[in-house]
């Protein structure tokens, strides 16, 4: 009897320190199974590494999490699409016209979904909808786009290492050197110069002379008449 009393005793107690560690590990990972939301489903072309379980942040707050990432290959239009069904608390309204994306904590840390909140709050996103959202940048694109900024940099120093191009004449012509330099000084020499201006000559009138100046000008210089 008391054999049975003990093994009900650690059975009991085995039982209790199972539920605890249970409610620990509940709490400890921020499981959401008895919070209440909804699922909606974003739609990409490329998500940049994004994995289940990656945060969905509205306004910068994280709302729920990614719960599920599908390939969805449309053969008749030659196109794959990236569905990840998101996880959204209850609380959250999401305005049609928001902005979402795959955005980075830091340069290369975790991913996560971004939302940037629209302003048509009269129209929100509702349980198991489907939204489009923007396609992060590939890091090979990024990565040759910086390649042509260089590649355009060094030209630029090229042309003018050549003496091409304004700067490159102002910088290794010296006859353009020494023109500026006697500028420079005819300027210090004779500061007045800069506020001098050359009277401009009148242009000749193209209005026909009248009758009497017209008799004058072709009259016998000899007669007077």
């Amino acid at each position: 009897m008391s054999d049975r009393k003990l093994e009900l005793k650690i059975g009991l107690f085995v039982f209790i320190g199972l539920i605890i560690l249970v409610s620990f590990v509940l709490l400890i990972g921020d499981f959401k199974t008895w919070n209440l939301g909804y699922d909606i489903t974003i739609r990409f072309n490329f998500v940049n590494g994004i994995k289940i379980g990656a945060p969905v942040r509205f306004a910068g707050v994280d709302v729920g999490e990614v719960r599920d990432i599908k390939v969805s290959t449309d053969l008749k239009n030659q196109k794959t699409d990236i569905n990840v069904l998101a996880w959204v608390s209850k609380d959250v309204n999401i305005p049609v016209d928001s902005t979402i994306w795959v955005n980075t904590l830091g340069l290369l840390g975790e991913k996560y979904i971004e939302i940037m909140p629209g302003v048509n709050y009269a129209s929100v996103v509702r349980p198991n909808d489907m939204i489009v959202g923007l396609d992060p940048i590939p890091m090979h694109e990024v990565m040759r786009t910086a390649k042509e900024i260089a590649d355009n940099v060094e030209d630029g120093i090229n042309r003018i290492k050549n003496k091409e191009g304004t700067l490159g004449k102002l910088l290794y012509d010296d006859g353009l050197y020494y023109e500026i330099e006697a500028l420079i000084s005819e300027i210090r020499k004779n500061p007045w110069k800069l506020f001098w201006k050359t009277k401009e000559k009148p242009e000749p009138s193209s209005k026909p002379l009248k009758d009497d100046k017209r008799d004058k000008a072709v009259s016998n210089p000899i007669t007077g008449r």
